[in-house]
């Protein structure tokens, strides 16, 4: 299975840090930010990986990541052009990703303390249809919010004022080949962009979409407050690491 990292977007909401760099290579304590997601695919096996980026700073991620080489990995590169959304960020996978692929998509700012092999595992053997995540949190309505019954997602919206549940739709998907075709289909939003969400309601109607949710800590690093978040769990984890704790 191939992996999907999308870095791009401008972070408005970081300035002026951004105006250096992209502001998924700003520091999570001790790395780049980018390097959260390509570790959360290397450690389930995947490591052939696509990095779609924005124009802007598309040089910085090849100075910082290079070829892959020194993660035993293999990084492709794409450019969106202009700021069209998450799913047509995913758009541009479809040469990378081939014929009857399965691939796994991750927000480059979005860190995760839970392994995802079996979650891998899982969806290598899903006969048809695209698997989400969910992580229940006290400020749903800041998301995308899923409403569950049983086994089942029946309702997801973006960023509700009256969130349905307190689970939020976290920056991490699985997806078949056919998703490209779904893409294709997809009219832009209020604001212009193809959303993810109308890629999972797709699935959704035709009762093609699972999810599992996380337990572990999950964070994105997009806002001061949420990269401060996810810096002192990093911070915390290393110094546990430590032989001699914080000393």
């Amino acid at each position: 299975m191939k992996g999907v990292i999308l870095s791009g977007g401008t972070g408005s909401r970081l300035e002026p840090l951004t105006k250096v760099t992209n502001k998924h290579l700003l520091p999570v304590y001790n790395k780049p930010m980018i390097y959260f997601p390509i570790d959360t695919l290397l450690k389930a096996g995947i490591n052939e990986i696509l990095i779609v980026s924005g124009p802007g700073h598309a040089g910085h991620f090849l100075n910082v990541l290079g070829s892959g080489k020194d993660f035993n990995a293999k990084f492709i590169y794409e450019i969106q052009d202009e700021a069209g959304g998450i799913a047509q960020a995913i758009g541009l996978a479809e040469k990378f990703v081939g014929e009857d692929e399965k691939f796994v998509v991750i927000l480059g700012d979005n860190l995760f303390e839970d392994d995802i092999t079996p979650f891998v595992m899982e969806f290598e053997k899903q006969e048809t249809g695209a698997k989400i995540f969910l992580k229940e949190v006290p400020d749903a309505n800041r998301f995308g919010v899923a409403e569950v019954s049983g086994d089942k997602i029946v309702s997801i919206e973006e960023k509700p004022k009256k969130p349905k549940s307190s689970y939020a739709t976290v920056g991490l998907y699985m997806y078949p080949k056919n998703v490209f075709d779904i893409i294709k289909k997809l009219k832009p939003s209020g604001r212009g962009e193809l959303e993810v969400t109308d890629i999972n309601n797709a699935y959704m109607k035709k009762n093609e979409l699972t999810y599992n949710i996380l337990k572990g800590f999950w964070s994105d690093a997009g806002t001061f407050q949420s990269l401060l978040r996810a810096t002192k769990f990093v911070a915390s984890k290393e110094n546990k690491n430590k032989p001699n704790g914080n000393k």
